[in-house]
């Protein structure tokens, strides 16, 4: 897959889908700009080299309808402060009002188009929409890892009307650090499974199973592997249709040498969103009223126990309700420890993505995936229709 190292950009006009989908506040303030800072190197690399840098995005979910609260106005403003420069926001991202902005766009200038999703073309891959976006590029390249898995125009269709289409350093990074870690990793090689559901996760149980050296399962999903092995888990989340799934593949995991660890012990409560934690209880013992809602320092000692031999470590989902400071506590010990580790170390997802953040660890992982869905379908082995067109 050839990326923006691989070609010559000085002078001409360069189309880059990026994922500017980031959260804003009442006051339309952005409240977090790490998936603006994480495609900067490929925008200033543009911008030094002498292109006319023309970014495409989408935000949220307008349906095809103009929604002034999801303008990508403040991504325009944010992304001009980060670079030292103005960035320009067109009224649209198609249309006779967006050419004179293309068209007056000097070496190292840069446009950003308003959202994409603001027309339906966009999710459906209309071949007009992507013929009408591919007018303001001479290159294309795909930096928005985030929706690598979405057949989107600007993401797919957009490749049909454009001769030349790479990828940003940030899409590359992404496949580098994760066919990596599928592909050739340092061993033991641990995969960190956890969240709320085993339904959302079973495609990575099932793709790394012949792959990883050892999985640790937390959050709500591992009570449906407890209650797989007959125990009580009182009110705790559980999928009851998916007890004999978790059988299973605790059994293919056994028979194909992968270690499987549960937890031990949970730290209890009424409910997420309660104040206070109502104790610590070994699994065994679960009161049928209570929900287990955090791991449980023993647990903790065996998760690290597990870890502190890795060279590469895989990690998506909390360990917990994290969010509620009564139940955050294994969810943050594990990211201290994993840290520290002397291992490749890699994370993927939204949650644990901002549980990293919320922690202030960023800069002690390898790696921290820009990808929700993507992540998961890479790690699912799926084909991403964004790479398939760059990889021809």
């Amino acid at each position: 897959m050839r990326s923006i190292e691989d070609i010559e950009v000085g002078g001409k006009t360069v189309l880059v889908r990026v994922d500017f989908n980031v959260p804003v506040d009442a006051q339309q303030r952005i409240t977090d700009d790490n998936r603006i800072r994480a495609t900067l190197p490929t925008i200033q690399a543009l911008v030094d080299k002498g292109a006319k840098v023309v970014l495409m995005s989408h935000m949220g979910k307008p349906k095809g309808k103009r929604v002034p609260e999801l303008s990508l106005a403040p991504a325009a403003q944010r992304l001009g402060e980060l670079l030292g420069q103005d960035v320009a926001l067109a009224p649209d991202c198609i249309g006779d009002e967006v050419a004179p902005l293309v068209d007056g766009l000097a070496p190292g200038g840069v446009l950003l188009l308003e959202n994409l999703r603001f027309h339906d073309g966009e999710t459906t891959n209309d071949p007009e929409f992507s013929r009408e976006l591919a007018r303001w590029g001479e290159i294309y390249v795909d930096d928005a890892f985030g929706v690598a898995h979405r057949a989107h125009a600007s993401v797919v269709g957009v490749t049909e009307h454009i001769d030349t289409c790479v990828a940003g350093l940030l899409l590359k990074k992404e496949v580098d650090y994760l066919g990596t870690a599928l592909d050739n990793p340092a061993r033991p090689f641990v995969c960190i499974v956890g969240g709320a559901k085993v339904s959302s996760k079973l495609g990575i149980l099932e793709n790394l199973m012949g792959r990883v050296d050892r999985f640790i399962v937390g959050g709500a999903m591992a009570n449906t592997f407890l209650k797989a092995q007959g125990y009580n888990v009182g009110a705790s989340l559980v999928e009851d249709d998916l007890l004999d799934t978790a059988r299973d593949i605790m059994e293919r995991a056994k028979a194909a040498g992968v270690s499987f660890y549960l937890p031990v012990d949970g730290i209890l409560g009424t409910g997420p969103q309660g104040k206070l934690a109502s104790g610590v209880c070994p699994f065994q013992d679960i009161p049928d009223g209570e929900m287990v809602l955090d791991i449980g320092p023993a647990t903790h000692t065996l998760f690290a126990e597990v870890l502190k031999d890795a060279k590469t470590v895989v990690w998506n989902g909390p360990m917990g309700a994290f969010e509620n400071q009564a139940f955050s506590q294994g969810s943050v010990g594990l990211t201290h420890f994993v840290a520290g580790l002397e291992a490749m170390t890699i994370v993927g997802g939204g949650d644990t993505d901002a549980l990293v953040h919320l922690c202030k660890m960023t800069h002690k992982f390898s790696f921290i995936s820009t990808g929700g869905g993507s992540f998961l379908e890479f790690m699912e082995g799926k084909k991403l229709p964004a790479l398939q067109v760059l990889q021809g």
